[in-house]
Parts: structure tokens; C-alpha cells; sequence
């Protein structure tokens, strides 16, 4: 099972929320015997999305190979503004170079989707992932994460209890599901 670790933050450090989350999941799906793919927008060289370029960028290529080979994603974004990072969706957006294959864009994947937020929100970010992963014919998984800021670390910046049993729930769910055969 190979999977797809998709890292929408913007925030690179090593203590970021999105590394200690993403790192977790990593771990967790090792575990279980999957291959895992971290694929962070930080360091994805991808630009912004432009449909009048002649050639598409290296970047976007390896990135659509990356996401199509892939048998399951997990999609991890904080929440700015109401939804996603903008450049998680301008990734997504490039999607549309495979529009013309067979099993264009994600068809048939398994997405879980995650997101967390300062404040209770974070639903509003899940929402709209959901919203462009069955877009891009993909299989949102019905079990996801919102998770609120405050709630997801103990004093030593560790996840909590809590949330890690949510997170091992997800990876179970989507390494079982029907749908990832």
C-alpha cells in the first residue's frame, strides 16, 4: 500500500504543527507495513497555476506522478480564512494536466482529510477539501480530522492522547477500507 502524506502548510520548521502531525501519521502507516510519500507545498517548487504555459513544469509533472500513484492520501492543511492554504488547492489545481488520461485526476483515491485551527473552525477547512477531492474523483474517507490548536498538544508540544488515538483510527479506517483495494 503506498501512501500520500500531503503537507498544505506553509510553515517549514521542525516544532511546526504540521511536521509533528504529519510525522505521526508517518510513522504510524510505517508501521503497518505502507509506503509513505511526505509531499510538503513548501518544497514542491510548484508555481502557480497557469493553463497558457506551453510546457508543463517539472514540478507539476512530478507532483501529478506522485498523486496518482499513490493508493491513499491524507490531506493536511491549518485553516486560513475559511478553507485549505492556497497553495494546497494551486497544487491540486495542476491535477488538471492528467484531465485527458484514462483515470484522470485522483480517480477511485482514498482521501482522509485533516485540519486544524486555532479556534473550532477547523470543520470549515475539511469541508472544502471535501469539496475538491470528490471534484477531482476522488474518496473522501466519512471518518475526518478537525482538530483544535489548543487541544492538540501536552506541555512537551506532543500530540495528546486524544488526538494520536484519533489519528491511529484514521490509518486503521483507511488501510481497511473497502475502497483501497
Amino acid at each position: 500500500m503506498k501512501v500520500l502524506l500531503f503537507n498544505g502548510s506553509l510553515d517549514r520548521r521542525e516544532g511546526a504543527t504540521s511536521e509533528i502531525i504529519t510525522k505521526y501519521f508517518e510513522e504510524k502507516f510505517l508501521a503497518e507495513n505502507a509506503s509513505v510519500d511526505v509531499f510538503r507545498v513548501t518544497d514542491s517548487g510548484v508555481p502557480l497555476f497557469d493553463t497558457t504555459l506551453n510546457k508543463v513544469p517539472n514540478a507539476v509533472d512530478r507532483m501529478n506522478i506522485m498523486f496518482r500513484e499513490a493508493d491513499l492520501h491524507v490531506w493536511l492543511t491549518p485553516l486560513y480564512h475559511g478553507g485549505m492554504t492556497g497553495v494546497m488547492k494551486n497544487c491540486l489545481d495542476w491535477l488538471e494536466c492528467s484531465a485527458k488520461l484514462q483515470a484522470p485526476y485522483l480517480t477511485g483515491k482514498l482521501i482522509g482529510l485533516v485540519c486544524w485551527a486555532d479556534g473550532v473552525q477547523a470543520m470549515q477547512g475539511i469541508n472544502g477539501m471535501d469539496d475538491v477531492a470528490k471534484s477531482l474523483r476522488g474518496w473522501t474517507l466519512p471518518y475526518s480530522l478537525p482538530m483544535q490548536r489548543k487541544q492538540l498538544f501536552t506541555a512537551e508540544r506532543e500530540l495528546t492522547e486524544e488526538y494520536k488515538e484519533r489519528i491511529d483510527k484514521m490509518v486503521k479506517l483507511m488501510l481497511h477500507s473497502p475502497f483501497n483495494k
